[in-house]
């Protein structure tokens, strides 16, 4: 029983592409509206790219499918415009417990410390997500998001693509320099280029299933291992909005799929692990999952993101927060190249940086699930013995993997410094920049990753020299008040500091002090350019 609900539907409409004596080309078309197509269709919209959305349904909302949307996902949703309606409507969490039998094993913290915009983490069902992106697209001048328009060609050139698209007034073609295949896990496009994943499938399977009930269950993350309710398995519980939670229970590989999903069959599961039978289904599946993605992400003018490129199991919210970092990676880069600004070389580190995000991925994703489903009595008897040394010894509590948790990515860099070891605090070069809150020149309230927006920024802390010289440059002390000390001790700021951040909020480089040379110098080669000048 995978119970489907439509919560939002859209109306086909023809476009005027359709009515034209030779097929329009656009400079980049995506494929596939959920999270990871709408992510890069909005920041390339946003960045002045006109881009087109086709998905072939013309709905959202069935199953709540992913649910936890990690503190750097929700950084860069609130860039693309929607972070504040997911926050209104998602649960807010930061603390897990994992448990054995009864006896809880651990909690942790994931967010500890003030002074963040965003949470560590929210539990938002996905469809709120899509249509909160939708409602966004709507309102952007250079996206076309089209429904029921179902790529069902496509060829490649040397400088973009061409594809048939079929809607229900029949087909038309359509060019693009620039084609992003965000069509999931089963992306037709992949197939349509006859590319295969390379990776890991695992034969475990698990019973998700969403409940809407009454619950005295805090906000938090709980897991158990071998539980009372669930002898020798595993089992997950967060909570959602509208009253709903997420339960996931491990079946092993023998359980069947299709009978495991009836009624009969998990309403007894779920009253045993609540103690009650006072709930409803809201949705229920049954999964097994692959650690597996492309060898290459971009193949000439095609490039793949999200679970078209790359999928990992659910444990630790991976696969979309993973995804939208994606979108994000590849957005400002196309936009770049777009513009004149960059070489098409720059679009090659999108696959350097996500590939390298993704086999990151991969390998913690298959880390936990050897640790939750043991394949061998070798790998049962050191989860065993790991969860035994738990309960007293604070370095196994570190070894016991019940999902580690999405973090974002960092890239390596070619722009470090001779001095990098010198830094402290906690930005990372290559990672995304921390959080802080600052006040402008008005004296207004600003977070940081608010002043910088998505342009290449220069942030520099004064040294009675004049600053640095280029597009944009935030000088601290006047154009942004660090009034609470959080960026000084972030960003280990000193007098004559300087920091290069990327478009997409990762730090570039850094100086204690910089030179016009070096500067020059960093800026051409973030964007791709390999000689000291453009």
């Amino acid at each position: 029983m995978n119970t489907r609900r439509i919560l939002y539907q859209f109306g086909y409409r023809r476009s005027a592409d359709q009515d034209r004596p030779s097929p329009a080309r656009h400079p980049v078309v995506v494929v596939g509206a959920g999270p990871v197509g709408l992510c890069t269709a909005i920041d390339l919209a946003q960045r002045g790219v006109p881009v087109v959305l086709l998905d072939d349904a013309d709905r959202i909302g069935e199953g709540s499918r992913g649910i936890c949307y990690a503190k750097r996902t929700l950084e860069i949703l609130d860039r693309l415009g929607v972070a504040e309606t997911c926050l209104e409507k998602g649960v807010t969490w930061k603390l897990g417990k994992v448990f054995q039998r009864n006896d809880q094993l651990y909690a942790f913290n994931l967010l500890p410390e003030d002074g963040h915009k965003m949470p560590a983490f929210i539990n938002l069902q996905q469809y709120y997500l899509e249509h909160a992106l939708v409602e966004r697209a709507a309102e952007l001048p250079h996206l076309d998001l089209r429904w029921r328009n179902k790529v069902s060609g496509l060829k490649r050139r040397n400088d973009g693509v061409s594809l048939t698209i079929e809607t229900p007034e029949g087909s038309y073609d359509l060019d693009a320099d620039w084609l992003v295949s965000a069509d999931g896990a089963r992306s037709a496009l992949r197939g349509m280029l006859g590319l295969d994943f390379q990776g890991e499938v695992f034969e475990d399977r698990f019973l998700i299933a969403d409940v809407k009930m009454k619950g005295d269950f805090p906000p938090e993350r709980w897991f158990w291992f071998d539980p009372p309710f669930h002898n020798g398995r595993s089992a997950l519980l967060h909570k959602q909005p509208d009253d709903v939670w997420r339960i996931d229970l491990q079946l092993g590989p023998d359980a069947d799929a299709k009978a495991e999903q009836a009624p009969e069959r998990v309403i007894p599961r779920i009253s045993k692990m609540l103690g009650h039978d006072a709930f409803t289904l809201e949705w229920v599946s049954v999964y097994t999952f692959q650690c597996r993605r492309l060898e290459r992400f971009v193949h000439g003018r095609v490039v793949f993101a999200g679970d078209a490129a790359h999928q990992v199991s659910p444990f630790g919210a991976r696969g979309a927060n993973s995804g939208i970092q994606d979108a994000e990676n590849l957005a400002w880069k196309l936009a770049l190249f777009l513009r004149g600004e960059a070489p098409e070389s720059l679009i090659d580190t999108y696959d350097l940086e996500r590939s390298a995000a993704a086999d990151e991925n991969i390998g913690h994703s298959t880390r936990s699930t050897d640790f939750i489903a043991p394949r061998s009595a070798q790998e049962l008897r050191f989860r065993d013995a790991t969860l035994a040394l738990a309960r007293h010894a604070p370095f196994a509590k570190r070894m016991v993997n019940s999902g580690r948790l999405s973090m974002p990515s960092t890239y390596e860099t070619p722009l470090s410094t001779p001095d990098e070891d010198a830094w402290s605090g906690s930005a990372r070069l290559g990672a995304p920049l921390p959080d802080a809150p600052m006040r402008n020149r008005n004296g207004q309230p600003i977070w940081l990753l608010e002043a910088l927006g998505g342009e290449e920024t220069f942030i520099h802390v004064p040294n009675g020299e004049p600053p640095p010289t280029s597009a944009r440059v935030l000088v601290i002390g006047e154009d942004l008040v660090d009034e609470r000390g959080f960026f000084t001790q972030r960003f280990d700021a000193t007098p004559g500091s300087t920091y290069l951040i990327r478009p997409d909020q990762h730090l570039a480089a850094r100086w204690r002090h910089a030179t016009a040379s070096l500067i020059e110098r960093a800026s051409h080669r973030m964007r791709g350019f390999e000689g000291e000048h453009a």
